[in-house]
């Protein structure tokens, strides 16, 4: 199976139901299972995974697990109804996804509020653990599901954090990039350096696009 192609037209995914993701307040007992909040970026220290025993031998006590992290600005913004991220860590660029149907989803212009985003892929790393923790005091919210490659879209849960503090999930979380509640946002990204991902095309495998709110008034419980 190819890796999916990250910059493309809307236009050129189709039309899908939307499956509304819950929104939930990222507290340090909701996001438990997932990862933690984060207080102090220069401090905190992410989990890398050894690298897997391909048979019977196991792999030497402390090698495995030498390539650190990387590190550099994540932003995200809007362009009319669509919306891209650029993480300089890994020299990605994506789209993340739209505010409106794909097939009539514009860049040059907006053309539908900007109260969600209709997410198409969603991935996760299995060599190390990511740290988000935004440059503004601005909200935003993370898309994520516990581990397992058995991934529906009932599985999913968008957290909403306020701003004060960053967001690290653990390897193997379910993720897609930060959405910004604003219509830009820059965040500090911290992540393995190996860069192992598995990804998942939400709308190929489903049928639907994950409908994440981007308002508070969203907020569950």
């Amino acid at each position: 199976m190819s890796a999916p192609e990250y910059i493309f037209e809307a236009s050129s995914k189709p039309s899908l139901p939307w499956h509304e993701v819950p929104l939930i307040r990222a507290t340090e007992e909701s996001v438990e299972g997932y990862g933690c909040l984060v207080e102090d970026p220069d401090a905190f220290e992410i989990e890398i995974v050894q690298w897997p025993a391909q048979g019977w031998r196991p792999i030497d006590e402390g090698t495995g697990d030498e390539g650190g992290w990387v590190e550099g600005t994540f932003r995200c913004g809007w362009r009319g109804d669509v919306l891209y991220g650029e993480n300089e860590a890994v020299n990605g660029n994506y789209v993340l996804g739209w505010s409106a149907d794909p097939q009539t989803a514009q860049t040059a212009e907006q053309t539908a509020p900007r109260d969600r985003v209709l997410l198409w892929h969603m991935n996760y790393h299995p060599d190390g653990g990511q740290m988000f923790f935004p440059l503004e005091n601005k909200p935003f919210i993370v898309p994520t599901a516990l581990p397992g490659d058995d991934l529906t879209p009932e599985k999913v849960v968008a957290f909403w954090c306020d701003g004060s503090k960053g967001l690290y999930i653990h390897p193997n979380i379910w993720h897609e990039g930060i959405f910004p509640v604003e219509n830009n946002q820059r965040f500090r990204d911290r992540q393995g350096k190996v860069h192992a991902r598995v990804s998942c095309d939400v709308g190929k495998e489903f049928g639907v696009y994950l409908s994440c709110p981007l308002r508070a008034d969203k907020i569950q419980g």
